[in-house]
Formats: structure tokens, sequence, C-alpha cells
């Protein structure tokens, strides 16, 4: 994917003020216009334009977009980077993708951490506009629940120019989160219209990091865990780690690389909590010593086993 430098598209400077983003939007709008324009290509220039006007009018994205983009140039092979999200609230709801490009929906689409929830909005009353946000939780804080700390940068247009205002929030995780919950922290949002108007929400959409050694799935996590050929072999209980501390688990007889056996309610708590899969893994112990090459040797002969005799058989 090729990162796209709006301020190019809309052809102003990075330090350009609201006014002259849409003084330069709408020149280019009327000449790329598809119903009117005689330009090449006016149809693929006023969706470029139109994109670009999206991210730079809003402050809150604009001001994502310009810490994001500024190692990046136009034309070079982007990713957003893990904690992507993390550090931004957004006001309302989102925008959705609105037909645009890939780079625009991989940062603010509806999949993206800024596609929050459908927050409630101003109510005829005055009430503040709620708002959303990205939470990183790591799998252990999911499962045990925790308190946790975090800043956010809520992007405000001063005087024409973005300026970022950071808060400090003390939340807290309940145990058992799962990957896109919602944790709402009520008037947390932005303040209500009217001394009697009530301030909105914060709703922290649940991130779960990348872990070193389980993949999550909902409440169920999976664990590949290696094995010697002889517990495979043979069968034997092994110690193996779960969220809550290890367990002892028995690895039947014949075992086979792959093979996926469960250990109950071992994933995240919850209701019903979720599980653990083990998934094996045959490890085959270096030769490292006359006696064992003899060893193998033997087993070569006395087992008589072909890993590949399937190949051969009939049909």
């Amino acid at each position: 994917m090729e990162f796209k430098d709006y301020y190019k598209v809309l052809e102003v400077a990075k330090d350009a003020t609201a006014e002259d983003i849409k003084k330069s939007y709408r020149k280019l709008a009327r000449k790329f216009h598809p119903d009117v324009s005689k330009e090449p290509e006016a149809e693929e220039h006023f969706k470029q334009v139109q994109e670009a006007y999206e991210v730079l009018k809003d402050p809150e994205k604009r001001a994502a977009y310009d810490e994001l983009g500024a190692n990046y140039r136009q034309g070079q092979q982007f990713r957003p980077p893990p904690d992507w999200g993390s550090r931004f609230e957004f006001r309302g709801e989102p925008g959705g993708d609105a037909g645009f490009s890939d780079f625009f929906s991989s940062l603010f689409g509806d999949r993206s951490p800024f596609g929050g929830p459908q927050g409630r909005g101003a109510g005829f009353r005055g009430r503040g506009e709620d708002s959303h946000a990205q939470l990183d939780v790591t799998l252990e804080e999911a499962y045990a629940g925790s308190q946790k700390t975090i800043e956010l940068a809520r992007p405000e247009l001063v005087a024409g120019r973005v300026q970022s205002r950071t808060r400090t929030l003390r939340v807290t995780i309940p145990a058992g989160v799962t990957e896109g919950q919602l944790i709402r922290l009520a008037g947390q949002g932005s303040a209500g219209m009217g001394s009697d108007a009530s301030a909105g929400d914060l709703y922290l959409k649940v991130h779960l990091l990348p872990h070193e050694r389980y993949e999550v799935d909902g409440r169920d996590v999976t664990l590949t865990v290696p094995i010697a050929p002889w517990e495979a072999a043979l069968g034997q209980a092994v110690s193996v780690p779960t969220l809550g501390g290890p367990v002892d688990m028995r690895i039947p007889a014949a075992a086979r690389a792959g093979s996926r056996l469960r250990l109950r309610g071992r994933g995240l708590p919850g209701d019903p909590p979720g599980d653990q899969y083990v998934v094996l893994k045959i490890v085959v112990p270096p030769v490292t010593s006359a006696h064992a090459r003899e060893l193998y040797e033997q087993l070569k002969v006395e087992s008589n086993f072909d890993p590949r005799a399937e190949w051969s058989a009939p049909g």
C-alpha cells in the first residue's frame, strides 16, 4: 500500500490553516468535478481531492495523520504501525470509508482504530458528543483484569490551526475483555451545551496486543507446545503454560505433529470461559555424539518405519 500525501493532493503547505485548506479544496473540486471538468482523469482526481479534504478538514484526523506521516513521502510503501490509533481520542461517530482508498480505510475507515462505536452524539438538550479511542491491552491484562493509566490527545482547532490537548485517565480493565469490546467511561466525552447539560461518554475499543506465545480467537487461546519424539510415541504428562499458570497435560501415545488438544476453561475468563488449545510440535534432538548416532541407527533398523509409506499405497 502506498502512502498518500494529502497536502500535496490539496496543493497546500503542511502548516496551512483551516481556511487555506477549505479554499484550495473548493478550487480543486470545481476544477476536477466530473460533471464539468475537461481535465484528463478528472473523476479520479476529484476522488483524491475529496479523500484528502475528509482528513485535513478534521482537526483530529489531521493531527493523527501528521504524526503518522512525518517520515513518509508520496508513493512510499506504507503500513500502519501496530500501535496506530492508541494515542488519539475522536469525537462523534466514525465517518466510514465513503468509497475512499485502501490507505484511507486502513487509517480512518470503519475497521480502523478510529472506526469507533456509533455514539449517541449530541442530544436535543445539548448533551455532549460521545468520543471513542483505542485501548491497547496485553493478554495478561485481559486475563486477570487490571487498572491502567492512559494518555489521550484530543486535537482542537484554535485560530485556524490544530493544537492537541492531552489528558490522563485511569481505566479499569475487567477480566476477560476480548478484541473489539467497548469499555464505557461515563461523562468523559465532550462537554454539553449549557450549564445543566451532561457530558458525553468516552468509549474505549479494546485492542489485544500480539503475544509472543499465544494466539487469540475470541476467548479461546492457542499455544504451540514442542515435544520430544519419545513423548509423542509413548505418551507422557508434560507441564504446559496457561494464562492462569502451568498445568499438567497428558499427551496420548502415538501423538502426531499438528495434533490439537484442549484444556477446557483455560482461555480468557467469561460466561462461559474460553478454552486453551495446544498444538503439538515434534522437535527432533540433534545428533551431538557418536553414541547418539548409534541410537538413531538402531531405531532406524528396529522400527522399520517408513514415513512416506502412504505415497506408494494403492489407490
